[in-house]
């Protein structure tokens, strides 16, 4: 006991009245080490759940990233008082450069906002399909200041949270597994309508990927200058792969067009030249 409490007291520098010695690093990682157990034990306990109705994997996520921040905040006070840095009065002296620091990272400080809006809004949450900017995302994390997902490209992308708070977002799958698509086409006007209806129902119709129990519907949507526009709209849980989906369902509607003599044409303009007197 001697011995460990010699080791304890041992003095590894001073400067001026303040001395750090290695019980207050001893104390540092002990702190350190506690956090560390007590968040794999709140995960844990968390993740353990997940299979419970009031309960998905985009909230437990938000909430764990939640208490994660605040008991890394917690455990970075004790740090600081272990050192013998008294964190009120750090907090009241450094208020003024607190101010400066502000507003030279003011984008920073909104993005980090942003992100706690969204941990603890859970609008958005892992694994939900986002369209941001015209570009078709998928979340894999939200982080305090960042977000990462991933394209159809499988590229990896990050994200400022405010882009996402801030700007108009389309989440595929806030709501349901089920979302509705559209592929428009274009025939010729000597084409037999009902007859192009019934190919546009039977091409989505053929798709596995098509929930064929939602209803299936093809329309006539306007009359163009060079063609009769029509619409195919269905139901289908494949939102990240749907612009894969859709090519196939085109080359179907090609092929069925191709059997049945159904054209379809490119745009055409007639010029009449009048003669001069």
């Amino acid at each position: 006991m001697d011995l460990l409490k010699t080791i304890l007291e041992f003095e590894l520098f001073s400067v001026g009245t303040y001395s750090l010695k290695v019980s207050t690093l001893f104390m540092v990682l002990l702190i350190f080490i506690i956090t560390k157990v007590v968040l794999w034990l709140l995960k844990k306990s968390l993740f353990r759940i997940k299979g419970a109705d009031e309960f998905s994997e985009g909230n437990i996520y938000s909430l764990f990233q939640i208490i994660k921040y605040v008991v890394w905040i917690i455990a970075f006070g004790f740090i600081l008082e272990a050192f013998g840095i008294k964190v009120t009065i750090l907090i009241a002296g450094s208020a003024a450069l607190l101010v400066g620091v502000g507003l030279g990272l003011q984008q920073t400080f909104n993005d980090v906002i942003s992100g706690i809006i969204l941990l603890s809004e859970r609008s958005i949450r892992v694994s939900d399909v986002l369209e941001i900017d015209g570009d078709i995302v998928k979340i894999q994390e939200i982080g305090l200041r960042t977000s990462k997902g991933l394209n159809t490209d499988d590229i990896s992308i990050i994200i400022p949270n405010s882009l996402i708070t801030t700007n108009k977002v389309i989440n595929w799958s806030h709501q349901t597994h089920l979302n509705r698509f559209r592929v428009n086409i274009g025939v010729s006007y000597e084409s037999d309508v009902e007859f192009v209806i019934k190919i546009l129902e039977e091409s989505a119709k053929e798709h596995p990927d098509v929930d064929s129990q939602k209803n299936i519907e093809a329309r006539l949507v306007s009359f163009g200058d060079s063609s009769l526009n029509f619409q195919v709209l269905f139901y289908s849980s494949t939102i990240f792969g749907s612009d894969r989906m859709k090519s196939d369902i085109r080359r179907v509607i090609r092929r069925k067009f191709i059997e049945n003599d159904i054209s379809i044409p490119f745009p055409q303009m007639d010029i009449h030249m009048k003669p001069s007197k």
